[in-house]
């Protein structure tokens, strides 16, 4: 079906009419419809529209100018919509079809109440119910927003904002450093708890002032925007107790485009993961499981096929922890559509395959990597996972990194005991196999072995030629390595100064200032526009590149 025209409209149109303007009821169902074939110029001609269906048909999106101000009834049954925040167009509207758009939620019905408040049937249904949790909605958050700007006006300075609300604090940055906290992890009782080396001490320079040779390039110019206490234990804004351990960029929708990236971000600590708008400061999504501790997140995005036959590209989410189990998160829809049973302890870490989109690594305090396929979900978003491949390893894996030249010939493990290599190559007849390479690090001692970090620095996977990464302070540091890679012949391994140490800001809460956090990991989205850093004081920091 391409773009409509006004001929079709008077045929599908009633009554009859030679006429746009007169037209009252238009059926334009089961026509292979997409959302740039509505031509706003040519529908806001339908002055006395009153009743539109649009059922069985391939849209994603309603455009937003329209111009339908007269629409009673709309039904949108079948499609492929995701959105309903356009719908507010139609104020008039009090009947809407909504079934069968898979990508819509339980959420979606809340804003559809709140957007068209004549609105009295929703999918053949009264419609009175969820307008009254509407209205019961709009007094707690009215309530908790009167409560915060409250306790702001009492306390004045930077505030850790509770739950899922947004606000401006002071200084610090983010990077890529892990589990730097171990010993207070929840480990399972046969494992050692050992605190992970200090940071090398180097020449520390003042605040945001660059360091290195005239030739360097300026330090980036770092403004914070958010502090959020999202992961609190029971919606505590007393609890500053719950470890955050892994955050990760959603894939950027524009893959392949330059310059695409993404400004959502999944964190876990404690027994959720929260998908964060890092310009707004605003969670998106958030995910429980009563009784589990994340420990790691990852992100892949699919091609899936629905029922109508359509394709969509659909980000998942994976998160992992204390259980051994890998759940998959349907992230807008706000649900677990399919759990692994991975391992028999806890998963320390997660990593899909940068080449094989339904490929994912889990590393276990089993002292096991297993290579799973966890396959394309159905049209019900079940997920059937295979298991390809278990890597041994002689300590815990901590991290892991495939090889940014060939990732799908080898994977690196940063472990208890060091930093390891795996031939994972699935044209090999083993499915089970051991180190291949053991990185030995000259004259470390046994208790700082320990591989705690891995990312490749090549101009492959650090777009700016920045590394980063976080203190037992609340400190971030910043190392601009751009020039030294180019370096020819590279320099003798030395400490290097950093670029700029980024300093705890102190935001407070309940009144007190947070100091000293400890930084367990930061990272950055591949653009560096926006920085994410985790703390063991359950405090998510994000911060933005001028």
């Amino acid at each position: 079906m391409g773009p409509l025209s006004a001929r079709l409209l008077m045929q599908r149109g009633r009554p009859k009419s030679d006429r746009l303007g007169k037209i009252r009821s238009l059926d334009l169902s089961g026509l292979k419809l997409l959302s740039e074939h509505l031509d706003p110029k040519l529908l806001s001609r339908l002055t006395q529209l009153q009743e539109l269906d649009l059922s069985n048909n391939q849209l994603e999106t309603l455009p937003a100018n329209l111009g339908l101000s007269h629409l009673r009834i709309l039904r949108c049954a079948n499609n492929q919509l995701g959105d309903v925040t356009t719908l507010c167009q139609f104020p008039q509207l009090e009947e809407l079809s909504l079934e069968g758009n898979p990508f819509l939620t339980v959420s979606d019905n809340l804003k559809v109440s709140f957007l068209l408040p004549k609105l009295r049937k929703v999918n053949g249904k009264d419609a009175s119910s969820t307008s009254s949790q509407v209205e019961s909605l709009n007094r707690e958050l009215t309530s908790r927003v009167r409560m915060i700007s409250e306790e702001l006006v009492a306390s004045g300075g930077i505030q850790v904002h509770e739950a899922d609300r947004p606000e401006r604090p002071s200084k610090a940055t983010a990077a890529q450093e892990p589990r730097a906290k171990p010993g207070a992890l929840k480990r399972p009782d046969d494992v050692p708890l050992n605190l992970s080396p200090n940071k090398r001490v180097c020449t520390a320079p003042v605040e945001g002032s660059p360091v290195g040779s005239d030739d360097s390039q300026p330090a980036p110019k770092l403004e914070p925007l958010h502090f959020l206490q999202c992961h609190s234990k029971n919606n505590s804004p007393r609890d500053l107790e719950t470890q955050l351990w892994a955050c990760a960029f959603e894939p950027a929708w524009e893959e392949g485009h330059v310059g695409a990236t993404s400004q959502t971000v999944a964190t876990c600590g404690g027994e959720a993961v929260c998908v964060i708008d890092c310009q707004t400061g605003i969670v998106l999504h958030k995910y429980k499981a009563p009784g589990e501790e994340f420990f790691s997140v990852a992100w892949t995005a699919l091609m899936v096929v629905t029922q109508a036959g359509h394709k969509k590209r659909w980000s998942v989410l994976a998160a992992a922890g204390l259980r051994g189990l890998v759940r998959l998160l349907h992230v807008r829809a706000g649900f677990c559509c399919g759990v692994i049973r991975a391992h028999k302890k806890a998963i320390a870490t997660l990593c899909f395959s940068p080449t094989h989109e339904t490929h994912l690594f889990t590393a276990s305090y089993d002292k096991r990597i297993i290579l799973w396929d966890i396959g394309v979900p159905n049209h019900d978003y079940e997920f059937q996972a295979s298991q390809l491949l278990t890597l041994d390893t002689t300590s815990i894996p901590l991290r892991l990194c495939p090889v940014a030249s060939c990732p799908d010939a080898y994977l690196l493990a940063g472990c208890e005991g060091g930093c390891c290599c795996w031939d994972v190559r699935l044209d090999q007849p083993q499915k089970r196999r051991v180190c291949d390479v053991e990185f030995v690090f000259e004259g470390s001692e046994a208790s700082r072995r320990r591989v705690d970090g891995l990312a490749f620095v090549n101009d492959d996977v650090v777009d700016e030629g920045i590394v980063l990464c976080g203190d037992e302070e609340g400190n971030v540091w910043v190392y601009d390595i751009k020039r030294i890679l180019t370096q020819q012949p590279l320099p003798l391994a030395a400490p290097q100064a950093p670029t700029q140490i980024l300093k705890w800001p102190q935001p407070r809460a309940l009144g007190q200032a947070v100091t000293k956090t400890m930084v367990n990991t930061v990272v950055a989205n591949p653009t560096f526009t926006y920085l994410t850093a985790l703390t063991d004081s359950n405090i998510v920091a994000i911060w933005r590149k001028h």
